[in-house]
């Protein structure tokens, strides 16, 4: 959890043992939110602990802040729709400009409860942002600046990036082609968006975040959005510090295992996540170059390119990694076919990436470092998810489950091998000066295997292929594997022996 000092010194820790960690980022204080802390945990300024024994307060002591709030919150709305055309360099200062003002805000919602309610409701309210956005009758000067801004921010809406879904998936409302905004709450997701996840912007949305009402209509906004991030990521000039920004924000919304079941199931968060990390990924394919590259017509990622090295499909896989962890949103994932069928076609794509080649002829004067990109894309974007979901197969409970994925396994190695033109279990003496380290359907035929073995009482006749020919062939690449690694010593540059 995330807890400021204050909360956390006003907090009863008796026979607690705990570890703390200061953030480098700032972020959004879990007292008071029921859906992380139980409510006898809360200090004594939030929650239950702070209601008990108080009357309600007169509804005419809060007219004046529920007549203010909502100008000052379209107020913050309108420098962003003046600053929409600024270029991505200057995306910064447009949001440096407004920090003291947003500061303002993040103090006005550290008053309590009661205040934050008064924001929240003012963000949420859709006929608060429709009588804000009727300008059309009004004929004052003021109201020329109203409407010009909001043309360019129709403008920046229209400019926006947006997914190329499969035609299959075009329905869902959060692969939608055109974003339509009817609260506060939404435009201001839309410009978080825009100006890449600005920290004032990012920690005064997360801030409210113990309204549970505001954190459902948050979290739902944020994934009616999320299919864009990749495009933001990739037009990013810093994509290392936005891929930061954007998991502070996705983490305290999807951590909570309840509204992130709801958000897969109303608004199928898993498909939009493993179709936004393919369309990313699917952009930097190219042919696959083991054995006979004359016969191989399989493609995968091109580690060499900026979108790898710069690791901009992390923040997608941090996330899908996160729902995974909610043993409810795994057993979603385990028992549909089509998004099993989706996440198997990504994993194919770093399916023997990066091949090596060793060079025989003339000296290397500089290797490549997409050794390193490789090696990271497969840890983060297929062992992390794998063992998050195997995580939640302990007994034989759901030995169907597991048995559908090793079936999955095998038949998209079945396809691979076609693929590859790999017909019959033997290399060429060209083919070993060529190797890939990068198998990860071998993993996971390997791994679930594995766990429906030693934790799920199968016996190896029940999970293994029922055409054992296959045996050998799936077994050359893990092995040429096991090879390279005892070669490890013979490899020299520059006169050092190097081991990887």
């Amino acid at each position: 959890m995330s807890i400021c000092r204050d909360c956390f010194k006003k907090g009863d820790h008796t026979n607690h043992d705990f570890n703390m960690f200061l953030s480098q980022a700032g972020g959004a204080c879990d007292c008071g939110d029921t859906s992380v802390m139980k409510a006898e945990g809360f200090c004594s300024d939030h929650g239950i602990n702070n209601r008990q024994n108080k009357e309600p307060v007169p509804t005419n002591l809060l007219a004046v802040a529920e007549a203010i709030m909502p100008k000052l919150l379209f107020r913050l709305l309108q420098h962003f729709r003046e600053h929409s055309d600024a270029a991505s360099q200057t995306f910064n200062m447009a949001a440096h400009l407004c920090e003291e003002f947003t500061n303002m805000l993040i103090d006005l919602n550290n008053m309590g409860e009661i205040m934050r309610k008064v924001m929240t409701r003012a963000l949420i309210s859709k006929e608060v942002y429709k009588q804000f956005n009727d300008v059309n009758y009004l004929t004052s000067r003021h109201a020329q600046v109203l409407k010009e801004n909001r043309e360019k921010y129709e403008d920046a809406v229209n400019r926006f990036p947006r997914p190329e879904p499969p035609d299959d998936y075009k329905h869902l409302p959060a692969l939608g082609e055109k974003l339509v905004h009817s609260t506060l709450l939404e435009e201001f997701i839309f410009w978080t968006f825009k100006f890449e996840f600005p920290q004032n912007l990012v920690c005064f949305l997360l801030n409210m975040l113990p309204d549970q009402d505001y954190k459902e209509h948050l979290t739902r906004t944020f994934v009616m959005h999320y299919s864009r991030i990749p495009s933001v990521l990739e037009m990013s000039r810093d994509p290392d510090t936005l891929s930061n920004r954007v998991v502070h924000m996705s983490v305290q919304l999807f951590s909570n295992e309840s509204l992130a079941l709801k958000m897969v199931k109303e608004l199928s968060l898993l498909h939009v996540m493993i179709i936004s990390l393919k369309l990313m990924m699917s952009k930097i394919l190219i042919q696959n170059t083991l054995h006979d590259p004359s016969k191989n017509f399989h493609f995968v990622i091109d580690c060499t390119r900026q979108v790898m090295k710069d690791h901009c499909y992390w923040p997608l896989v941090s996330d899908f990694n996160n729902v995974l962890s909610h043993e409810s949103v795994a057993l979603v994932f385990l028992r549909d076919d089509n998004l099993i069928d989706m996440w198997f076609q990504f994993l194919s794509m770093l399916q023997g990436m990066n091949v090596n080649v060793r060079e025989t002829a003339s000296h290397v004067e500089f290797e490549p470092n997409s050794y390193y990109a490789a090696f990271s894309c497969e840890l983060e974007a297929s062992a992390y998810p794998m063992w998050s979901i195997i995580s939640h197969l302990k007994d034989g409970k759901h030995a169907d489950l597991a048995k559908k994925i090793i079936s999955y396994c095998v038949d998209m190695l079945r396809e691979w091998l076609e693929a590859i033109y790999f017909q019959e279990p033997k290399i060429s003496q060209e083919e070993m000066l060529q190797a890939s380290f990068h198998f990860p359907l071998h993993r996971y035929l390997a791994a679930f295997v594995c766990q429906a073995v030693t934790k799920m009482g199968m016996s190896l006749s029940e999970v293994l292929p029922t055409k054992l020919y296959i045996l050998p062939l799936l077994m050359m690449h893990p092995l040429r594997v096991q090879e390279k690694l005892c070669e490890g010593g013979l490899c020299v540059h520059n006169g050092t022996n190097i081991n990887r």
